[in-house]
Order: structure tokens, then sequence, then C-alpha cells
């Protein structure tokens, strides 16, 4: 009985940790349909409302961008809106024969917007329906006025990506000299295996602040080089998982059969021990997340405008003295969750495969 509930709280466990990334990657897909302002990188500013409170709402009018045509679906999805809209803070507004009288929001003096900046056959109705927003901003404003909201959810595509793209450079160089090195031992094992403890004895940032800073700053530098460091651990679970493996009978009958080595690794081998590599794979991804929003923090992760986690935090963390707390602790509680839920995962996906 205790051994039933033990393996239906490790599937719940398992479900639970996979059904919140698989949220979160479907965010980061998706991010620019989801955000209010779908700008590229979210990264519209209106110092009128800069770091106002969670809830805050504004109106605006606005003026639609005549290049907005020009770019598809596709691009629209990835990088955001290219030819962004013209956005006017108001307090209040009404139309007149001439076009919209309206006053900016800290401004007591009329202005007004004719009626040929909308596009052709716009009438009132239309204007005011399509072009006069008002926009809740669910977290806030940071201190230049952008939705914080939208920042948050394409964090996730950063966080997302770094250790979608640092997990593979890991499995590819850590399978490959694990596999190698494990079954071929001899020689070949001592030479990788003084790579690897000469990888292993340098602190993981210090590796990674060094590969950044040979790479350059960027986004795509931060993931090799991350990529880069973690290989290591992977290397050593697949080397140890090898050398249990490859003098069981199952190995010693395909040797015997006349396979080929890249057939036995492929088709034998691999099979037997990815419960390992896929244990240390959710570590790495939560390890990467966290590196990469610790460089972000120290200012050589991703660079601005582009929007992480980290550099979020960074830009935010002396308002928690200031009363306005929640511009560092919303992206932190986001680190935190993304972080846990792939190391849950992997804690549970360990216990289900020695429960097997």
């Amino acid at each position: 009985m205790k051994l039933i509930q033990g393996k239906s709280l490790n599937n719940f466990g398992i479900i639970l940790s996979f059904g919140f990334i698989f949220f979160c990657f479907l965010v980061s897909i998706f991010s620019y349909f989801i955000i209010p302002d779908n700008s590229r990188f979210s990264n519209q500013m209106h110092l009128e409302i800069n770091s106002k409170h969670p809830g805050f709402s504004a109106q605006f009018i606005i003026i639609p961008n005549e290049n907005s045509n020009k770019q598809n679906f596709i691009s629209r999805m990835f990088v955001g809106n290219m030819y962004p809209n013209d956005e006017i803070l108001i307090s209040s507004y009404n139309f007149n024969d001439n076009g919209i009288e309206y006053r900016d929001l800290y401004d007591s003096e009329k202005k007004n917007i004719e009626y040929s900046k909308f596009p052709k056959g716009s009438d009132k109705k239309t204007i005011e329906t399509k072009y006069i927003k008002t926009r809740k901003y669910i977290f806030g404003t940071d201190n230049y006025g952008r939705d914080v909201f939208g920042r948050i959810v394409l964090g996730t595509r950063v966080s997302i990506s770094i250790g979608v793209i640092a997990v593979l450079i890991s499995l590819l160089i850590g399978v490959t000299i694990g596999l190698i090195s494990g079954f071929y031992g001899g020689v070949i094992d001592k030479f990788f295996m003084m790579i690897i403890n000469i990888f292993w004895s340098i602190p993981t940032l210090l590796l990674v602040i060094a590969f950044s800073l040979a790479l350059g700053k960027g986004f795509w530098q931060v993931y090799v080089a991350v990529g880069l460091t973690m290989w290591v651990e992977v290397a050593r679970v697949v080397r140890g998982q090898v050398i249990s493996e490859k003098n069981k009978e199952y190995i010693t009958a395909t040797k015997v059969l006349g396979f080929s080595d890249f057939r036995i690794f492929y088709n034998h081998l691999l099979p037997n021990i990815i419960g390992p590599i896929l244990i240390i794979s959710a570590a790495n991804f939560a390890s990467a997340i966290l590196i990469e929003s610790g460089l972000s923090f120290l200012g050589i992760g991703t660079q601005p405008p582009m929007p992480s986690w980290g550099s979020m935090i960074k830009d935010n963390y002396q308002y928690i003295i200031l009363g306005k707390e929640y511009l560092a602790i919303i992206p932190g509680l986001s680190i935190m969750l993304l972080v846990t839920s792939f190391m849950f995962l992997g804690n549970n996906l360990e216990s289900y495969f020695k429960s097997r």
C-alpha cells in the first residue's frame, strides 16, 4: 500500500512540475500575443507613469503605424512588433469637427489630433473602439514606465531558451565524452578524465564568466558559455553508467554478433542509461537559469533592452527599501518557481526510476 502511495505521489509530482514547465514553454513561445505592449522587448517607455503600483490603469490614444502591415505573423511571434504604434497618455478626451481634443495625463493644456492620423474611413465609433484604450498594468510599471508584466513574460523566453540551448550543448559534449571514455577505458579514459578533472576543479561561475568575457557580451554568447561549462557533470554520470553496463551480458552479446560501436551506443547503451541522463538534464536546466540570472545581474549576461529576470532584479533591487519592492520580488519569485519546478521534476524522476 505504501509503495502504491509513493508511486502515486511521484507521478503527481512529475505531472505537476512538467505541467508548470510546459505552461512556461507555451508562454515563452506566444509571449508577444499575451502581453499588452507587444513592441520589441516590450520596451515602450512612458516616463509619466514610472514606478506605478500593480493594478494601475492608464488611458491611451493609439496612433497606428503605417508600416505595421509590412511585418508577417512569424516575425511578430518571435521578435515582436517592429513598427510599434505611437501611444499618447491622456487624462480626458472628446471629439470635435477637426479630430480628437485631449489633455495629457499631467498637463491641463488642450491638444488636438486630426482624423487623418487614423486609417481612412474611420468614424468616431471605430476610433473610440480601436484606438482609445485603457491599459491595466497587472504588475505595475518600472522606473522607465514600461509594463513589468510584459517584461516578466518575455523574461520567461530568455530563461527557457537558455536552459534548452545550454542543456543541448552539455548533452552533446557530455554524452559523447562519457560514452567513449566509459566504453573504451584505458588511455582514452585517462585522457578524458584528465580534461574532466581540470574543468571540474574550476568554479562554475568563474568558468562561465571567463567564457562570457572571451566570447563577448550578448544573447547567444551567454548560451554557449553556460553550455560549455555544464557538460562535465553529464560526462561523469554517463561514464559511470557505461562502466556499470558495458560488461553485462546484453552488451557482450552485441559484440559477439559484430554490431558496430555506434550501434551499441545508440541502440543499447543509451536506452538503458536514459534515466540518469534525464535527471542530470533537469538539474542542469535549473542551474542554467540560475547562472544566466546571475550573469545578467552582474551585467555580463543578456544586454538591455532585452528583458531578463536577473537584469530586472539588478535594475530594481534598490526599490526594496523605497516601498516598491515588487519590482525586484516579482522577477525573483519567477526565477524561484521555474528553478524549483525543474529541481522538483529531477527529484521525482530519480525516485521514479529507482522504484522501477
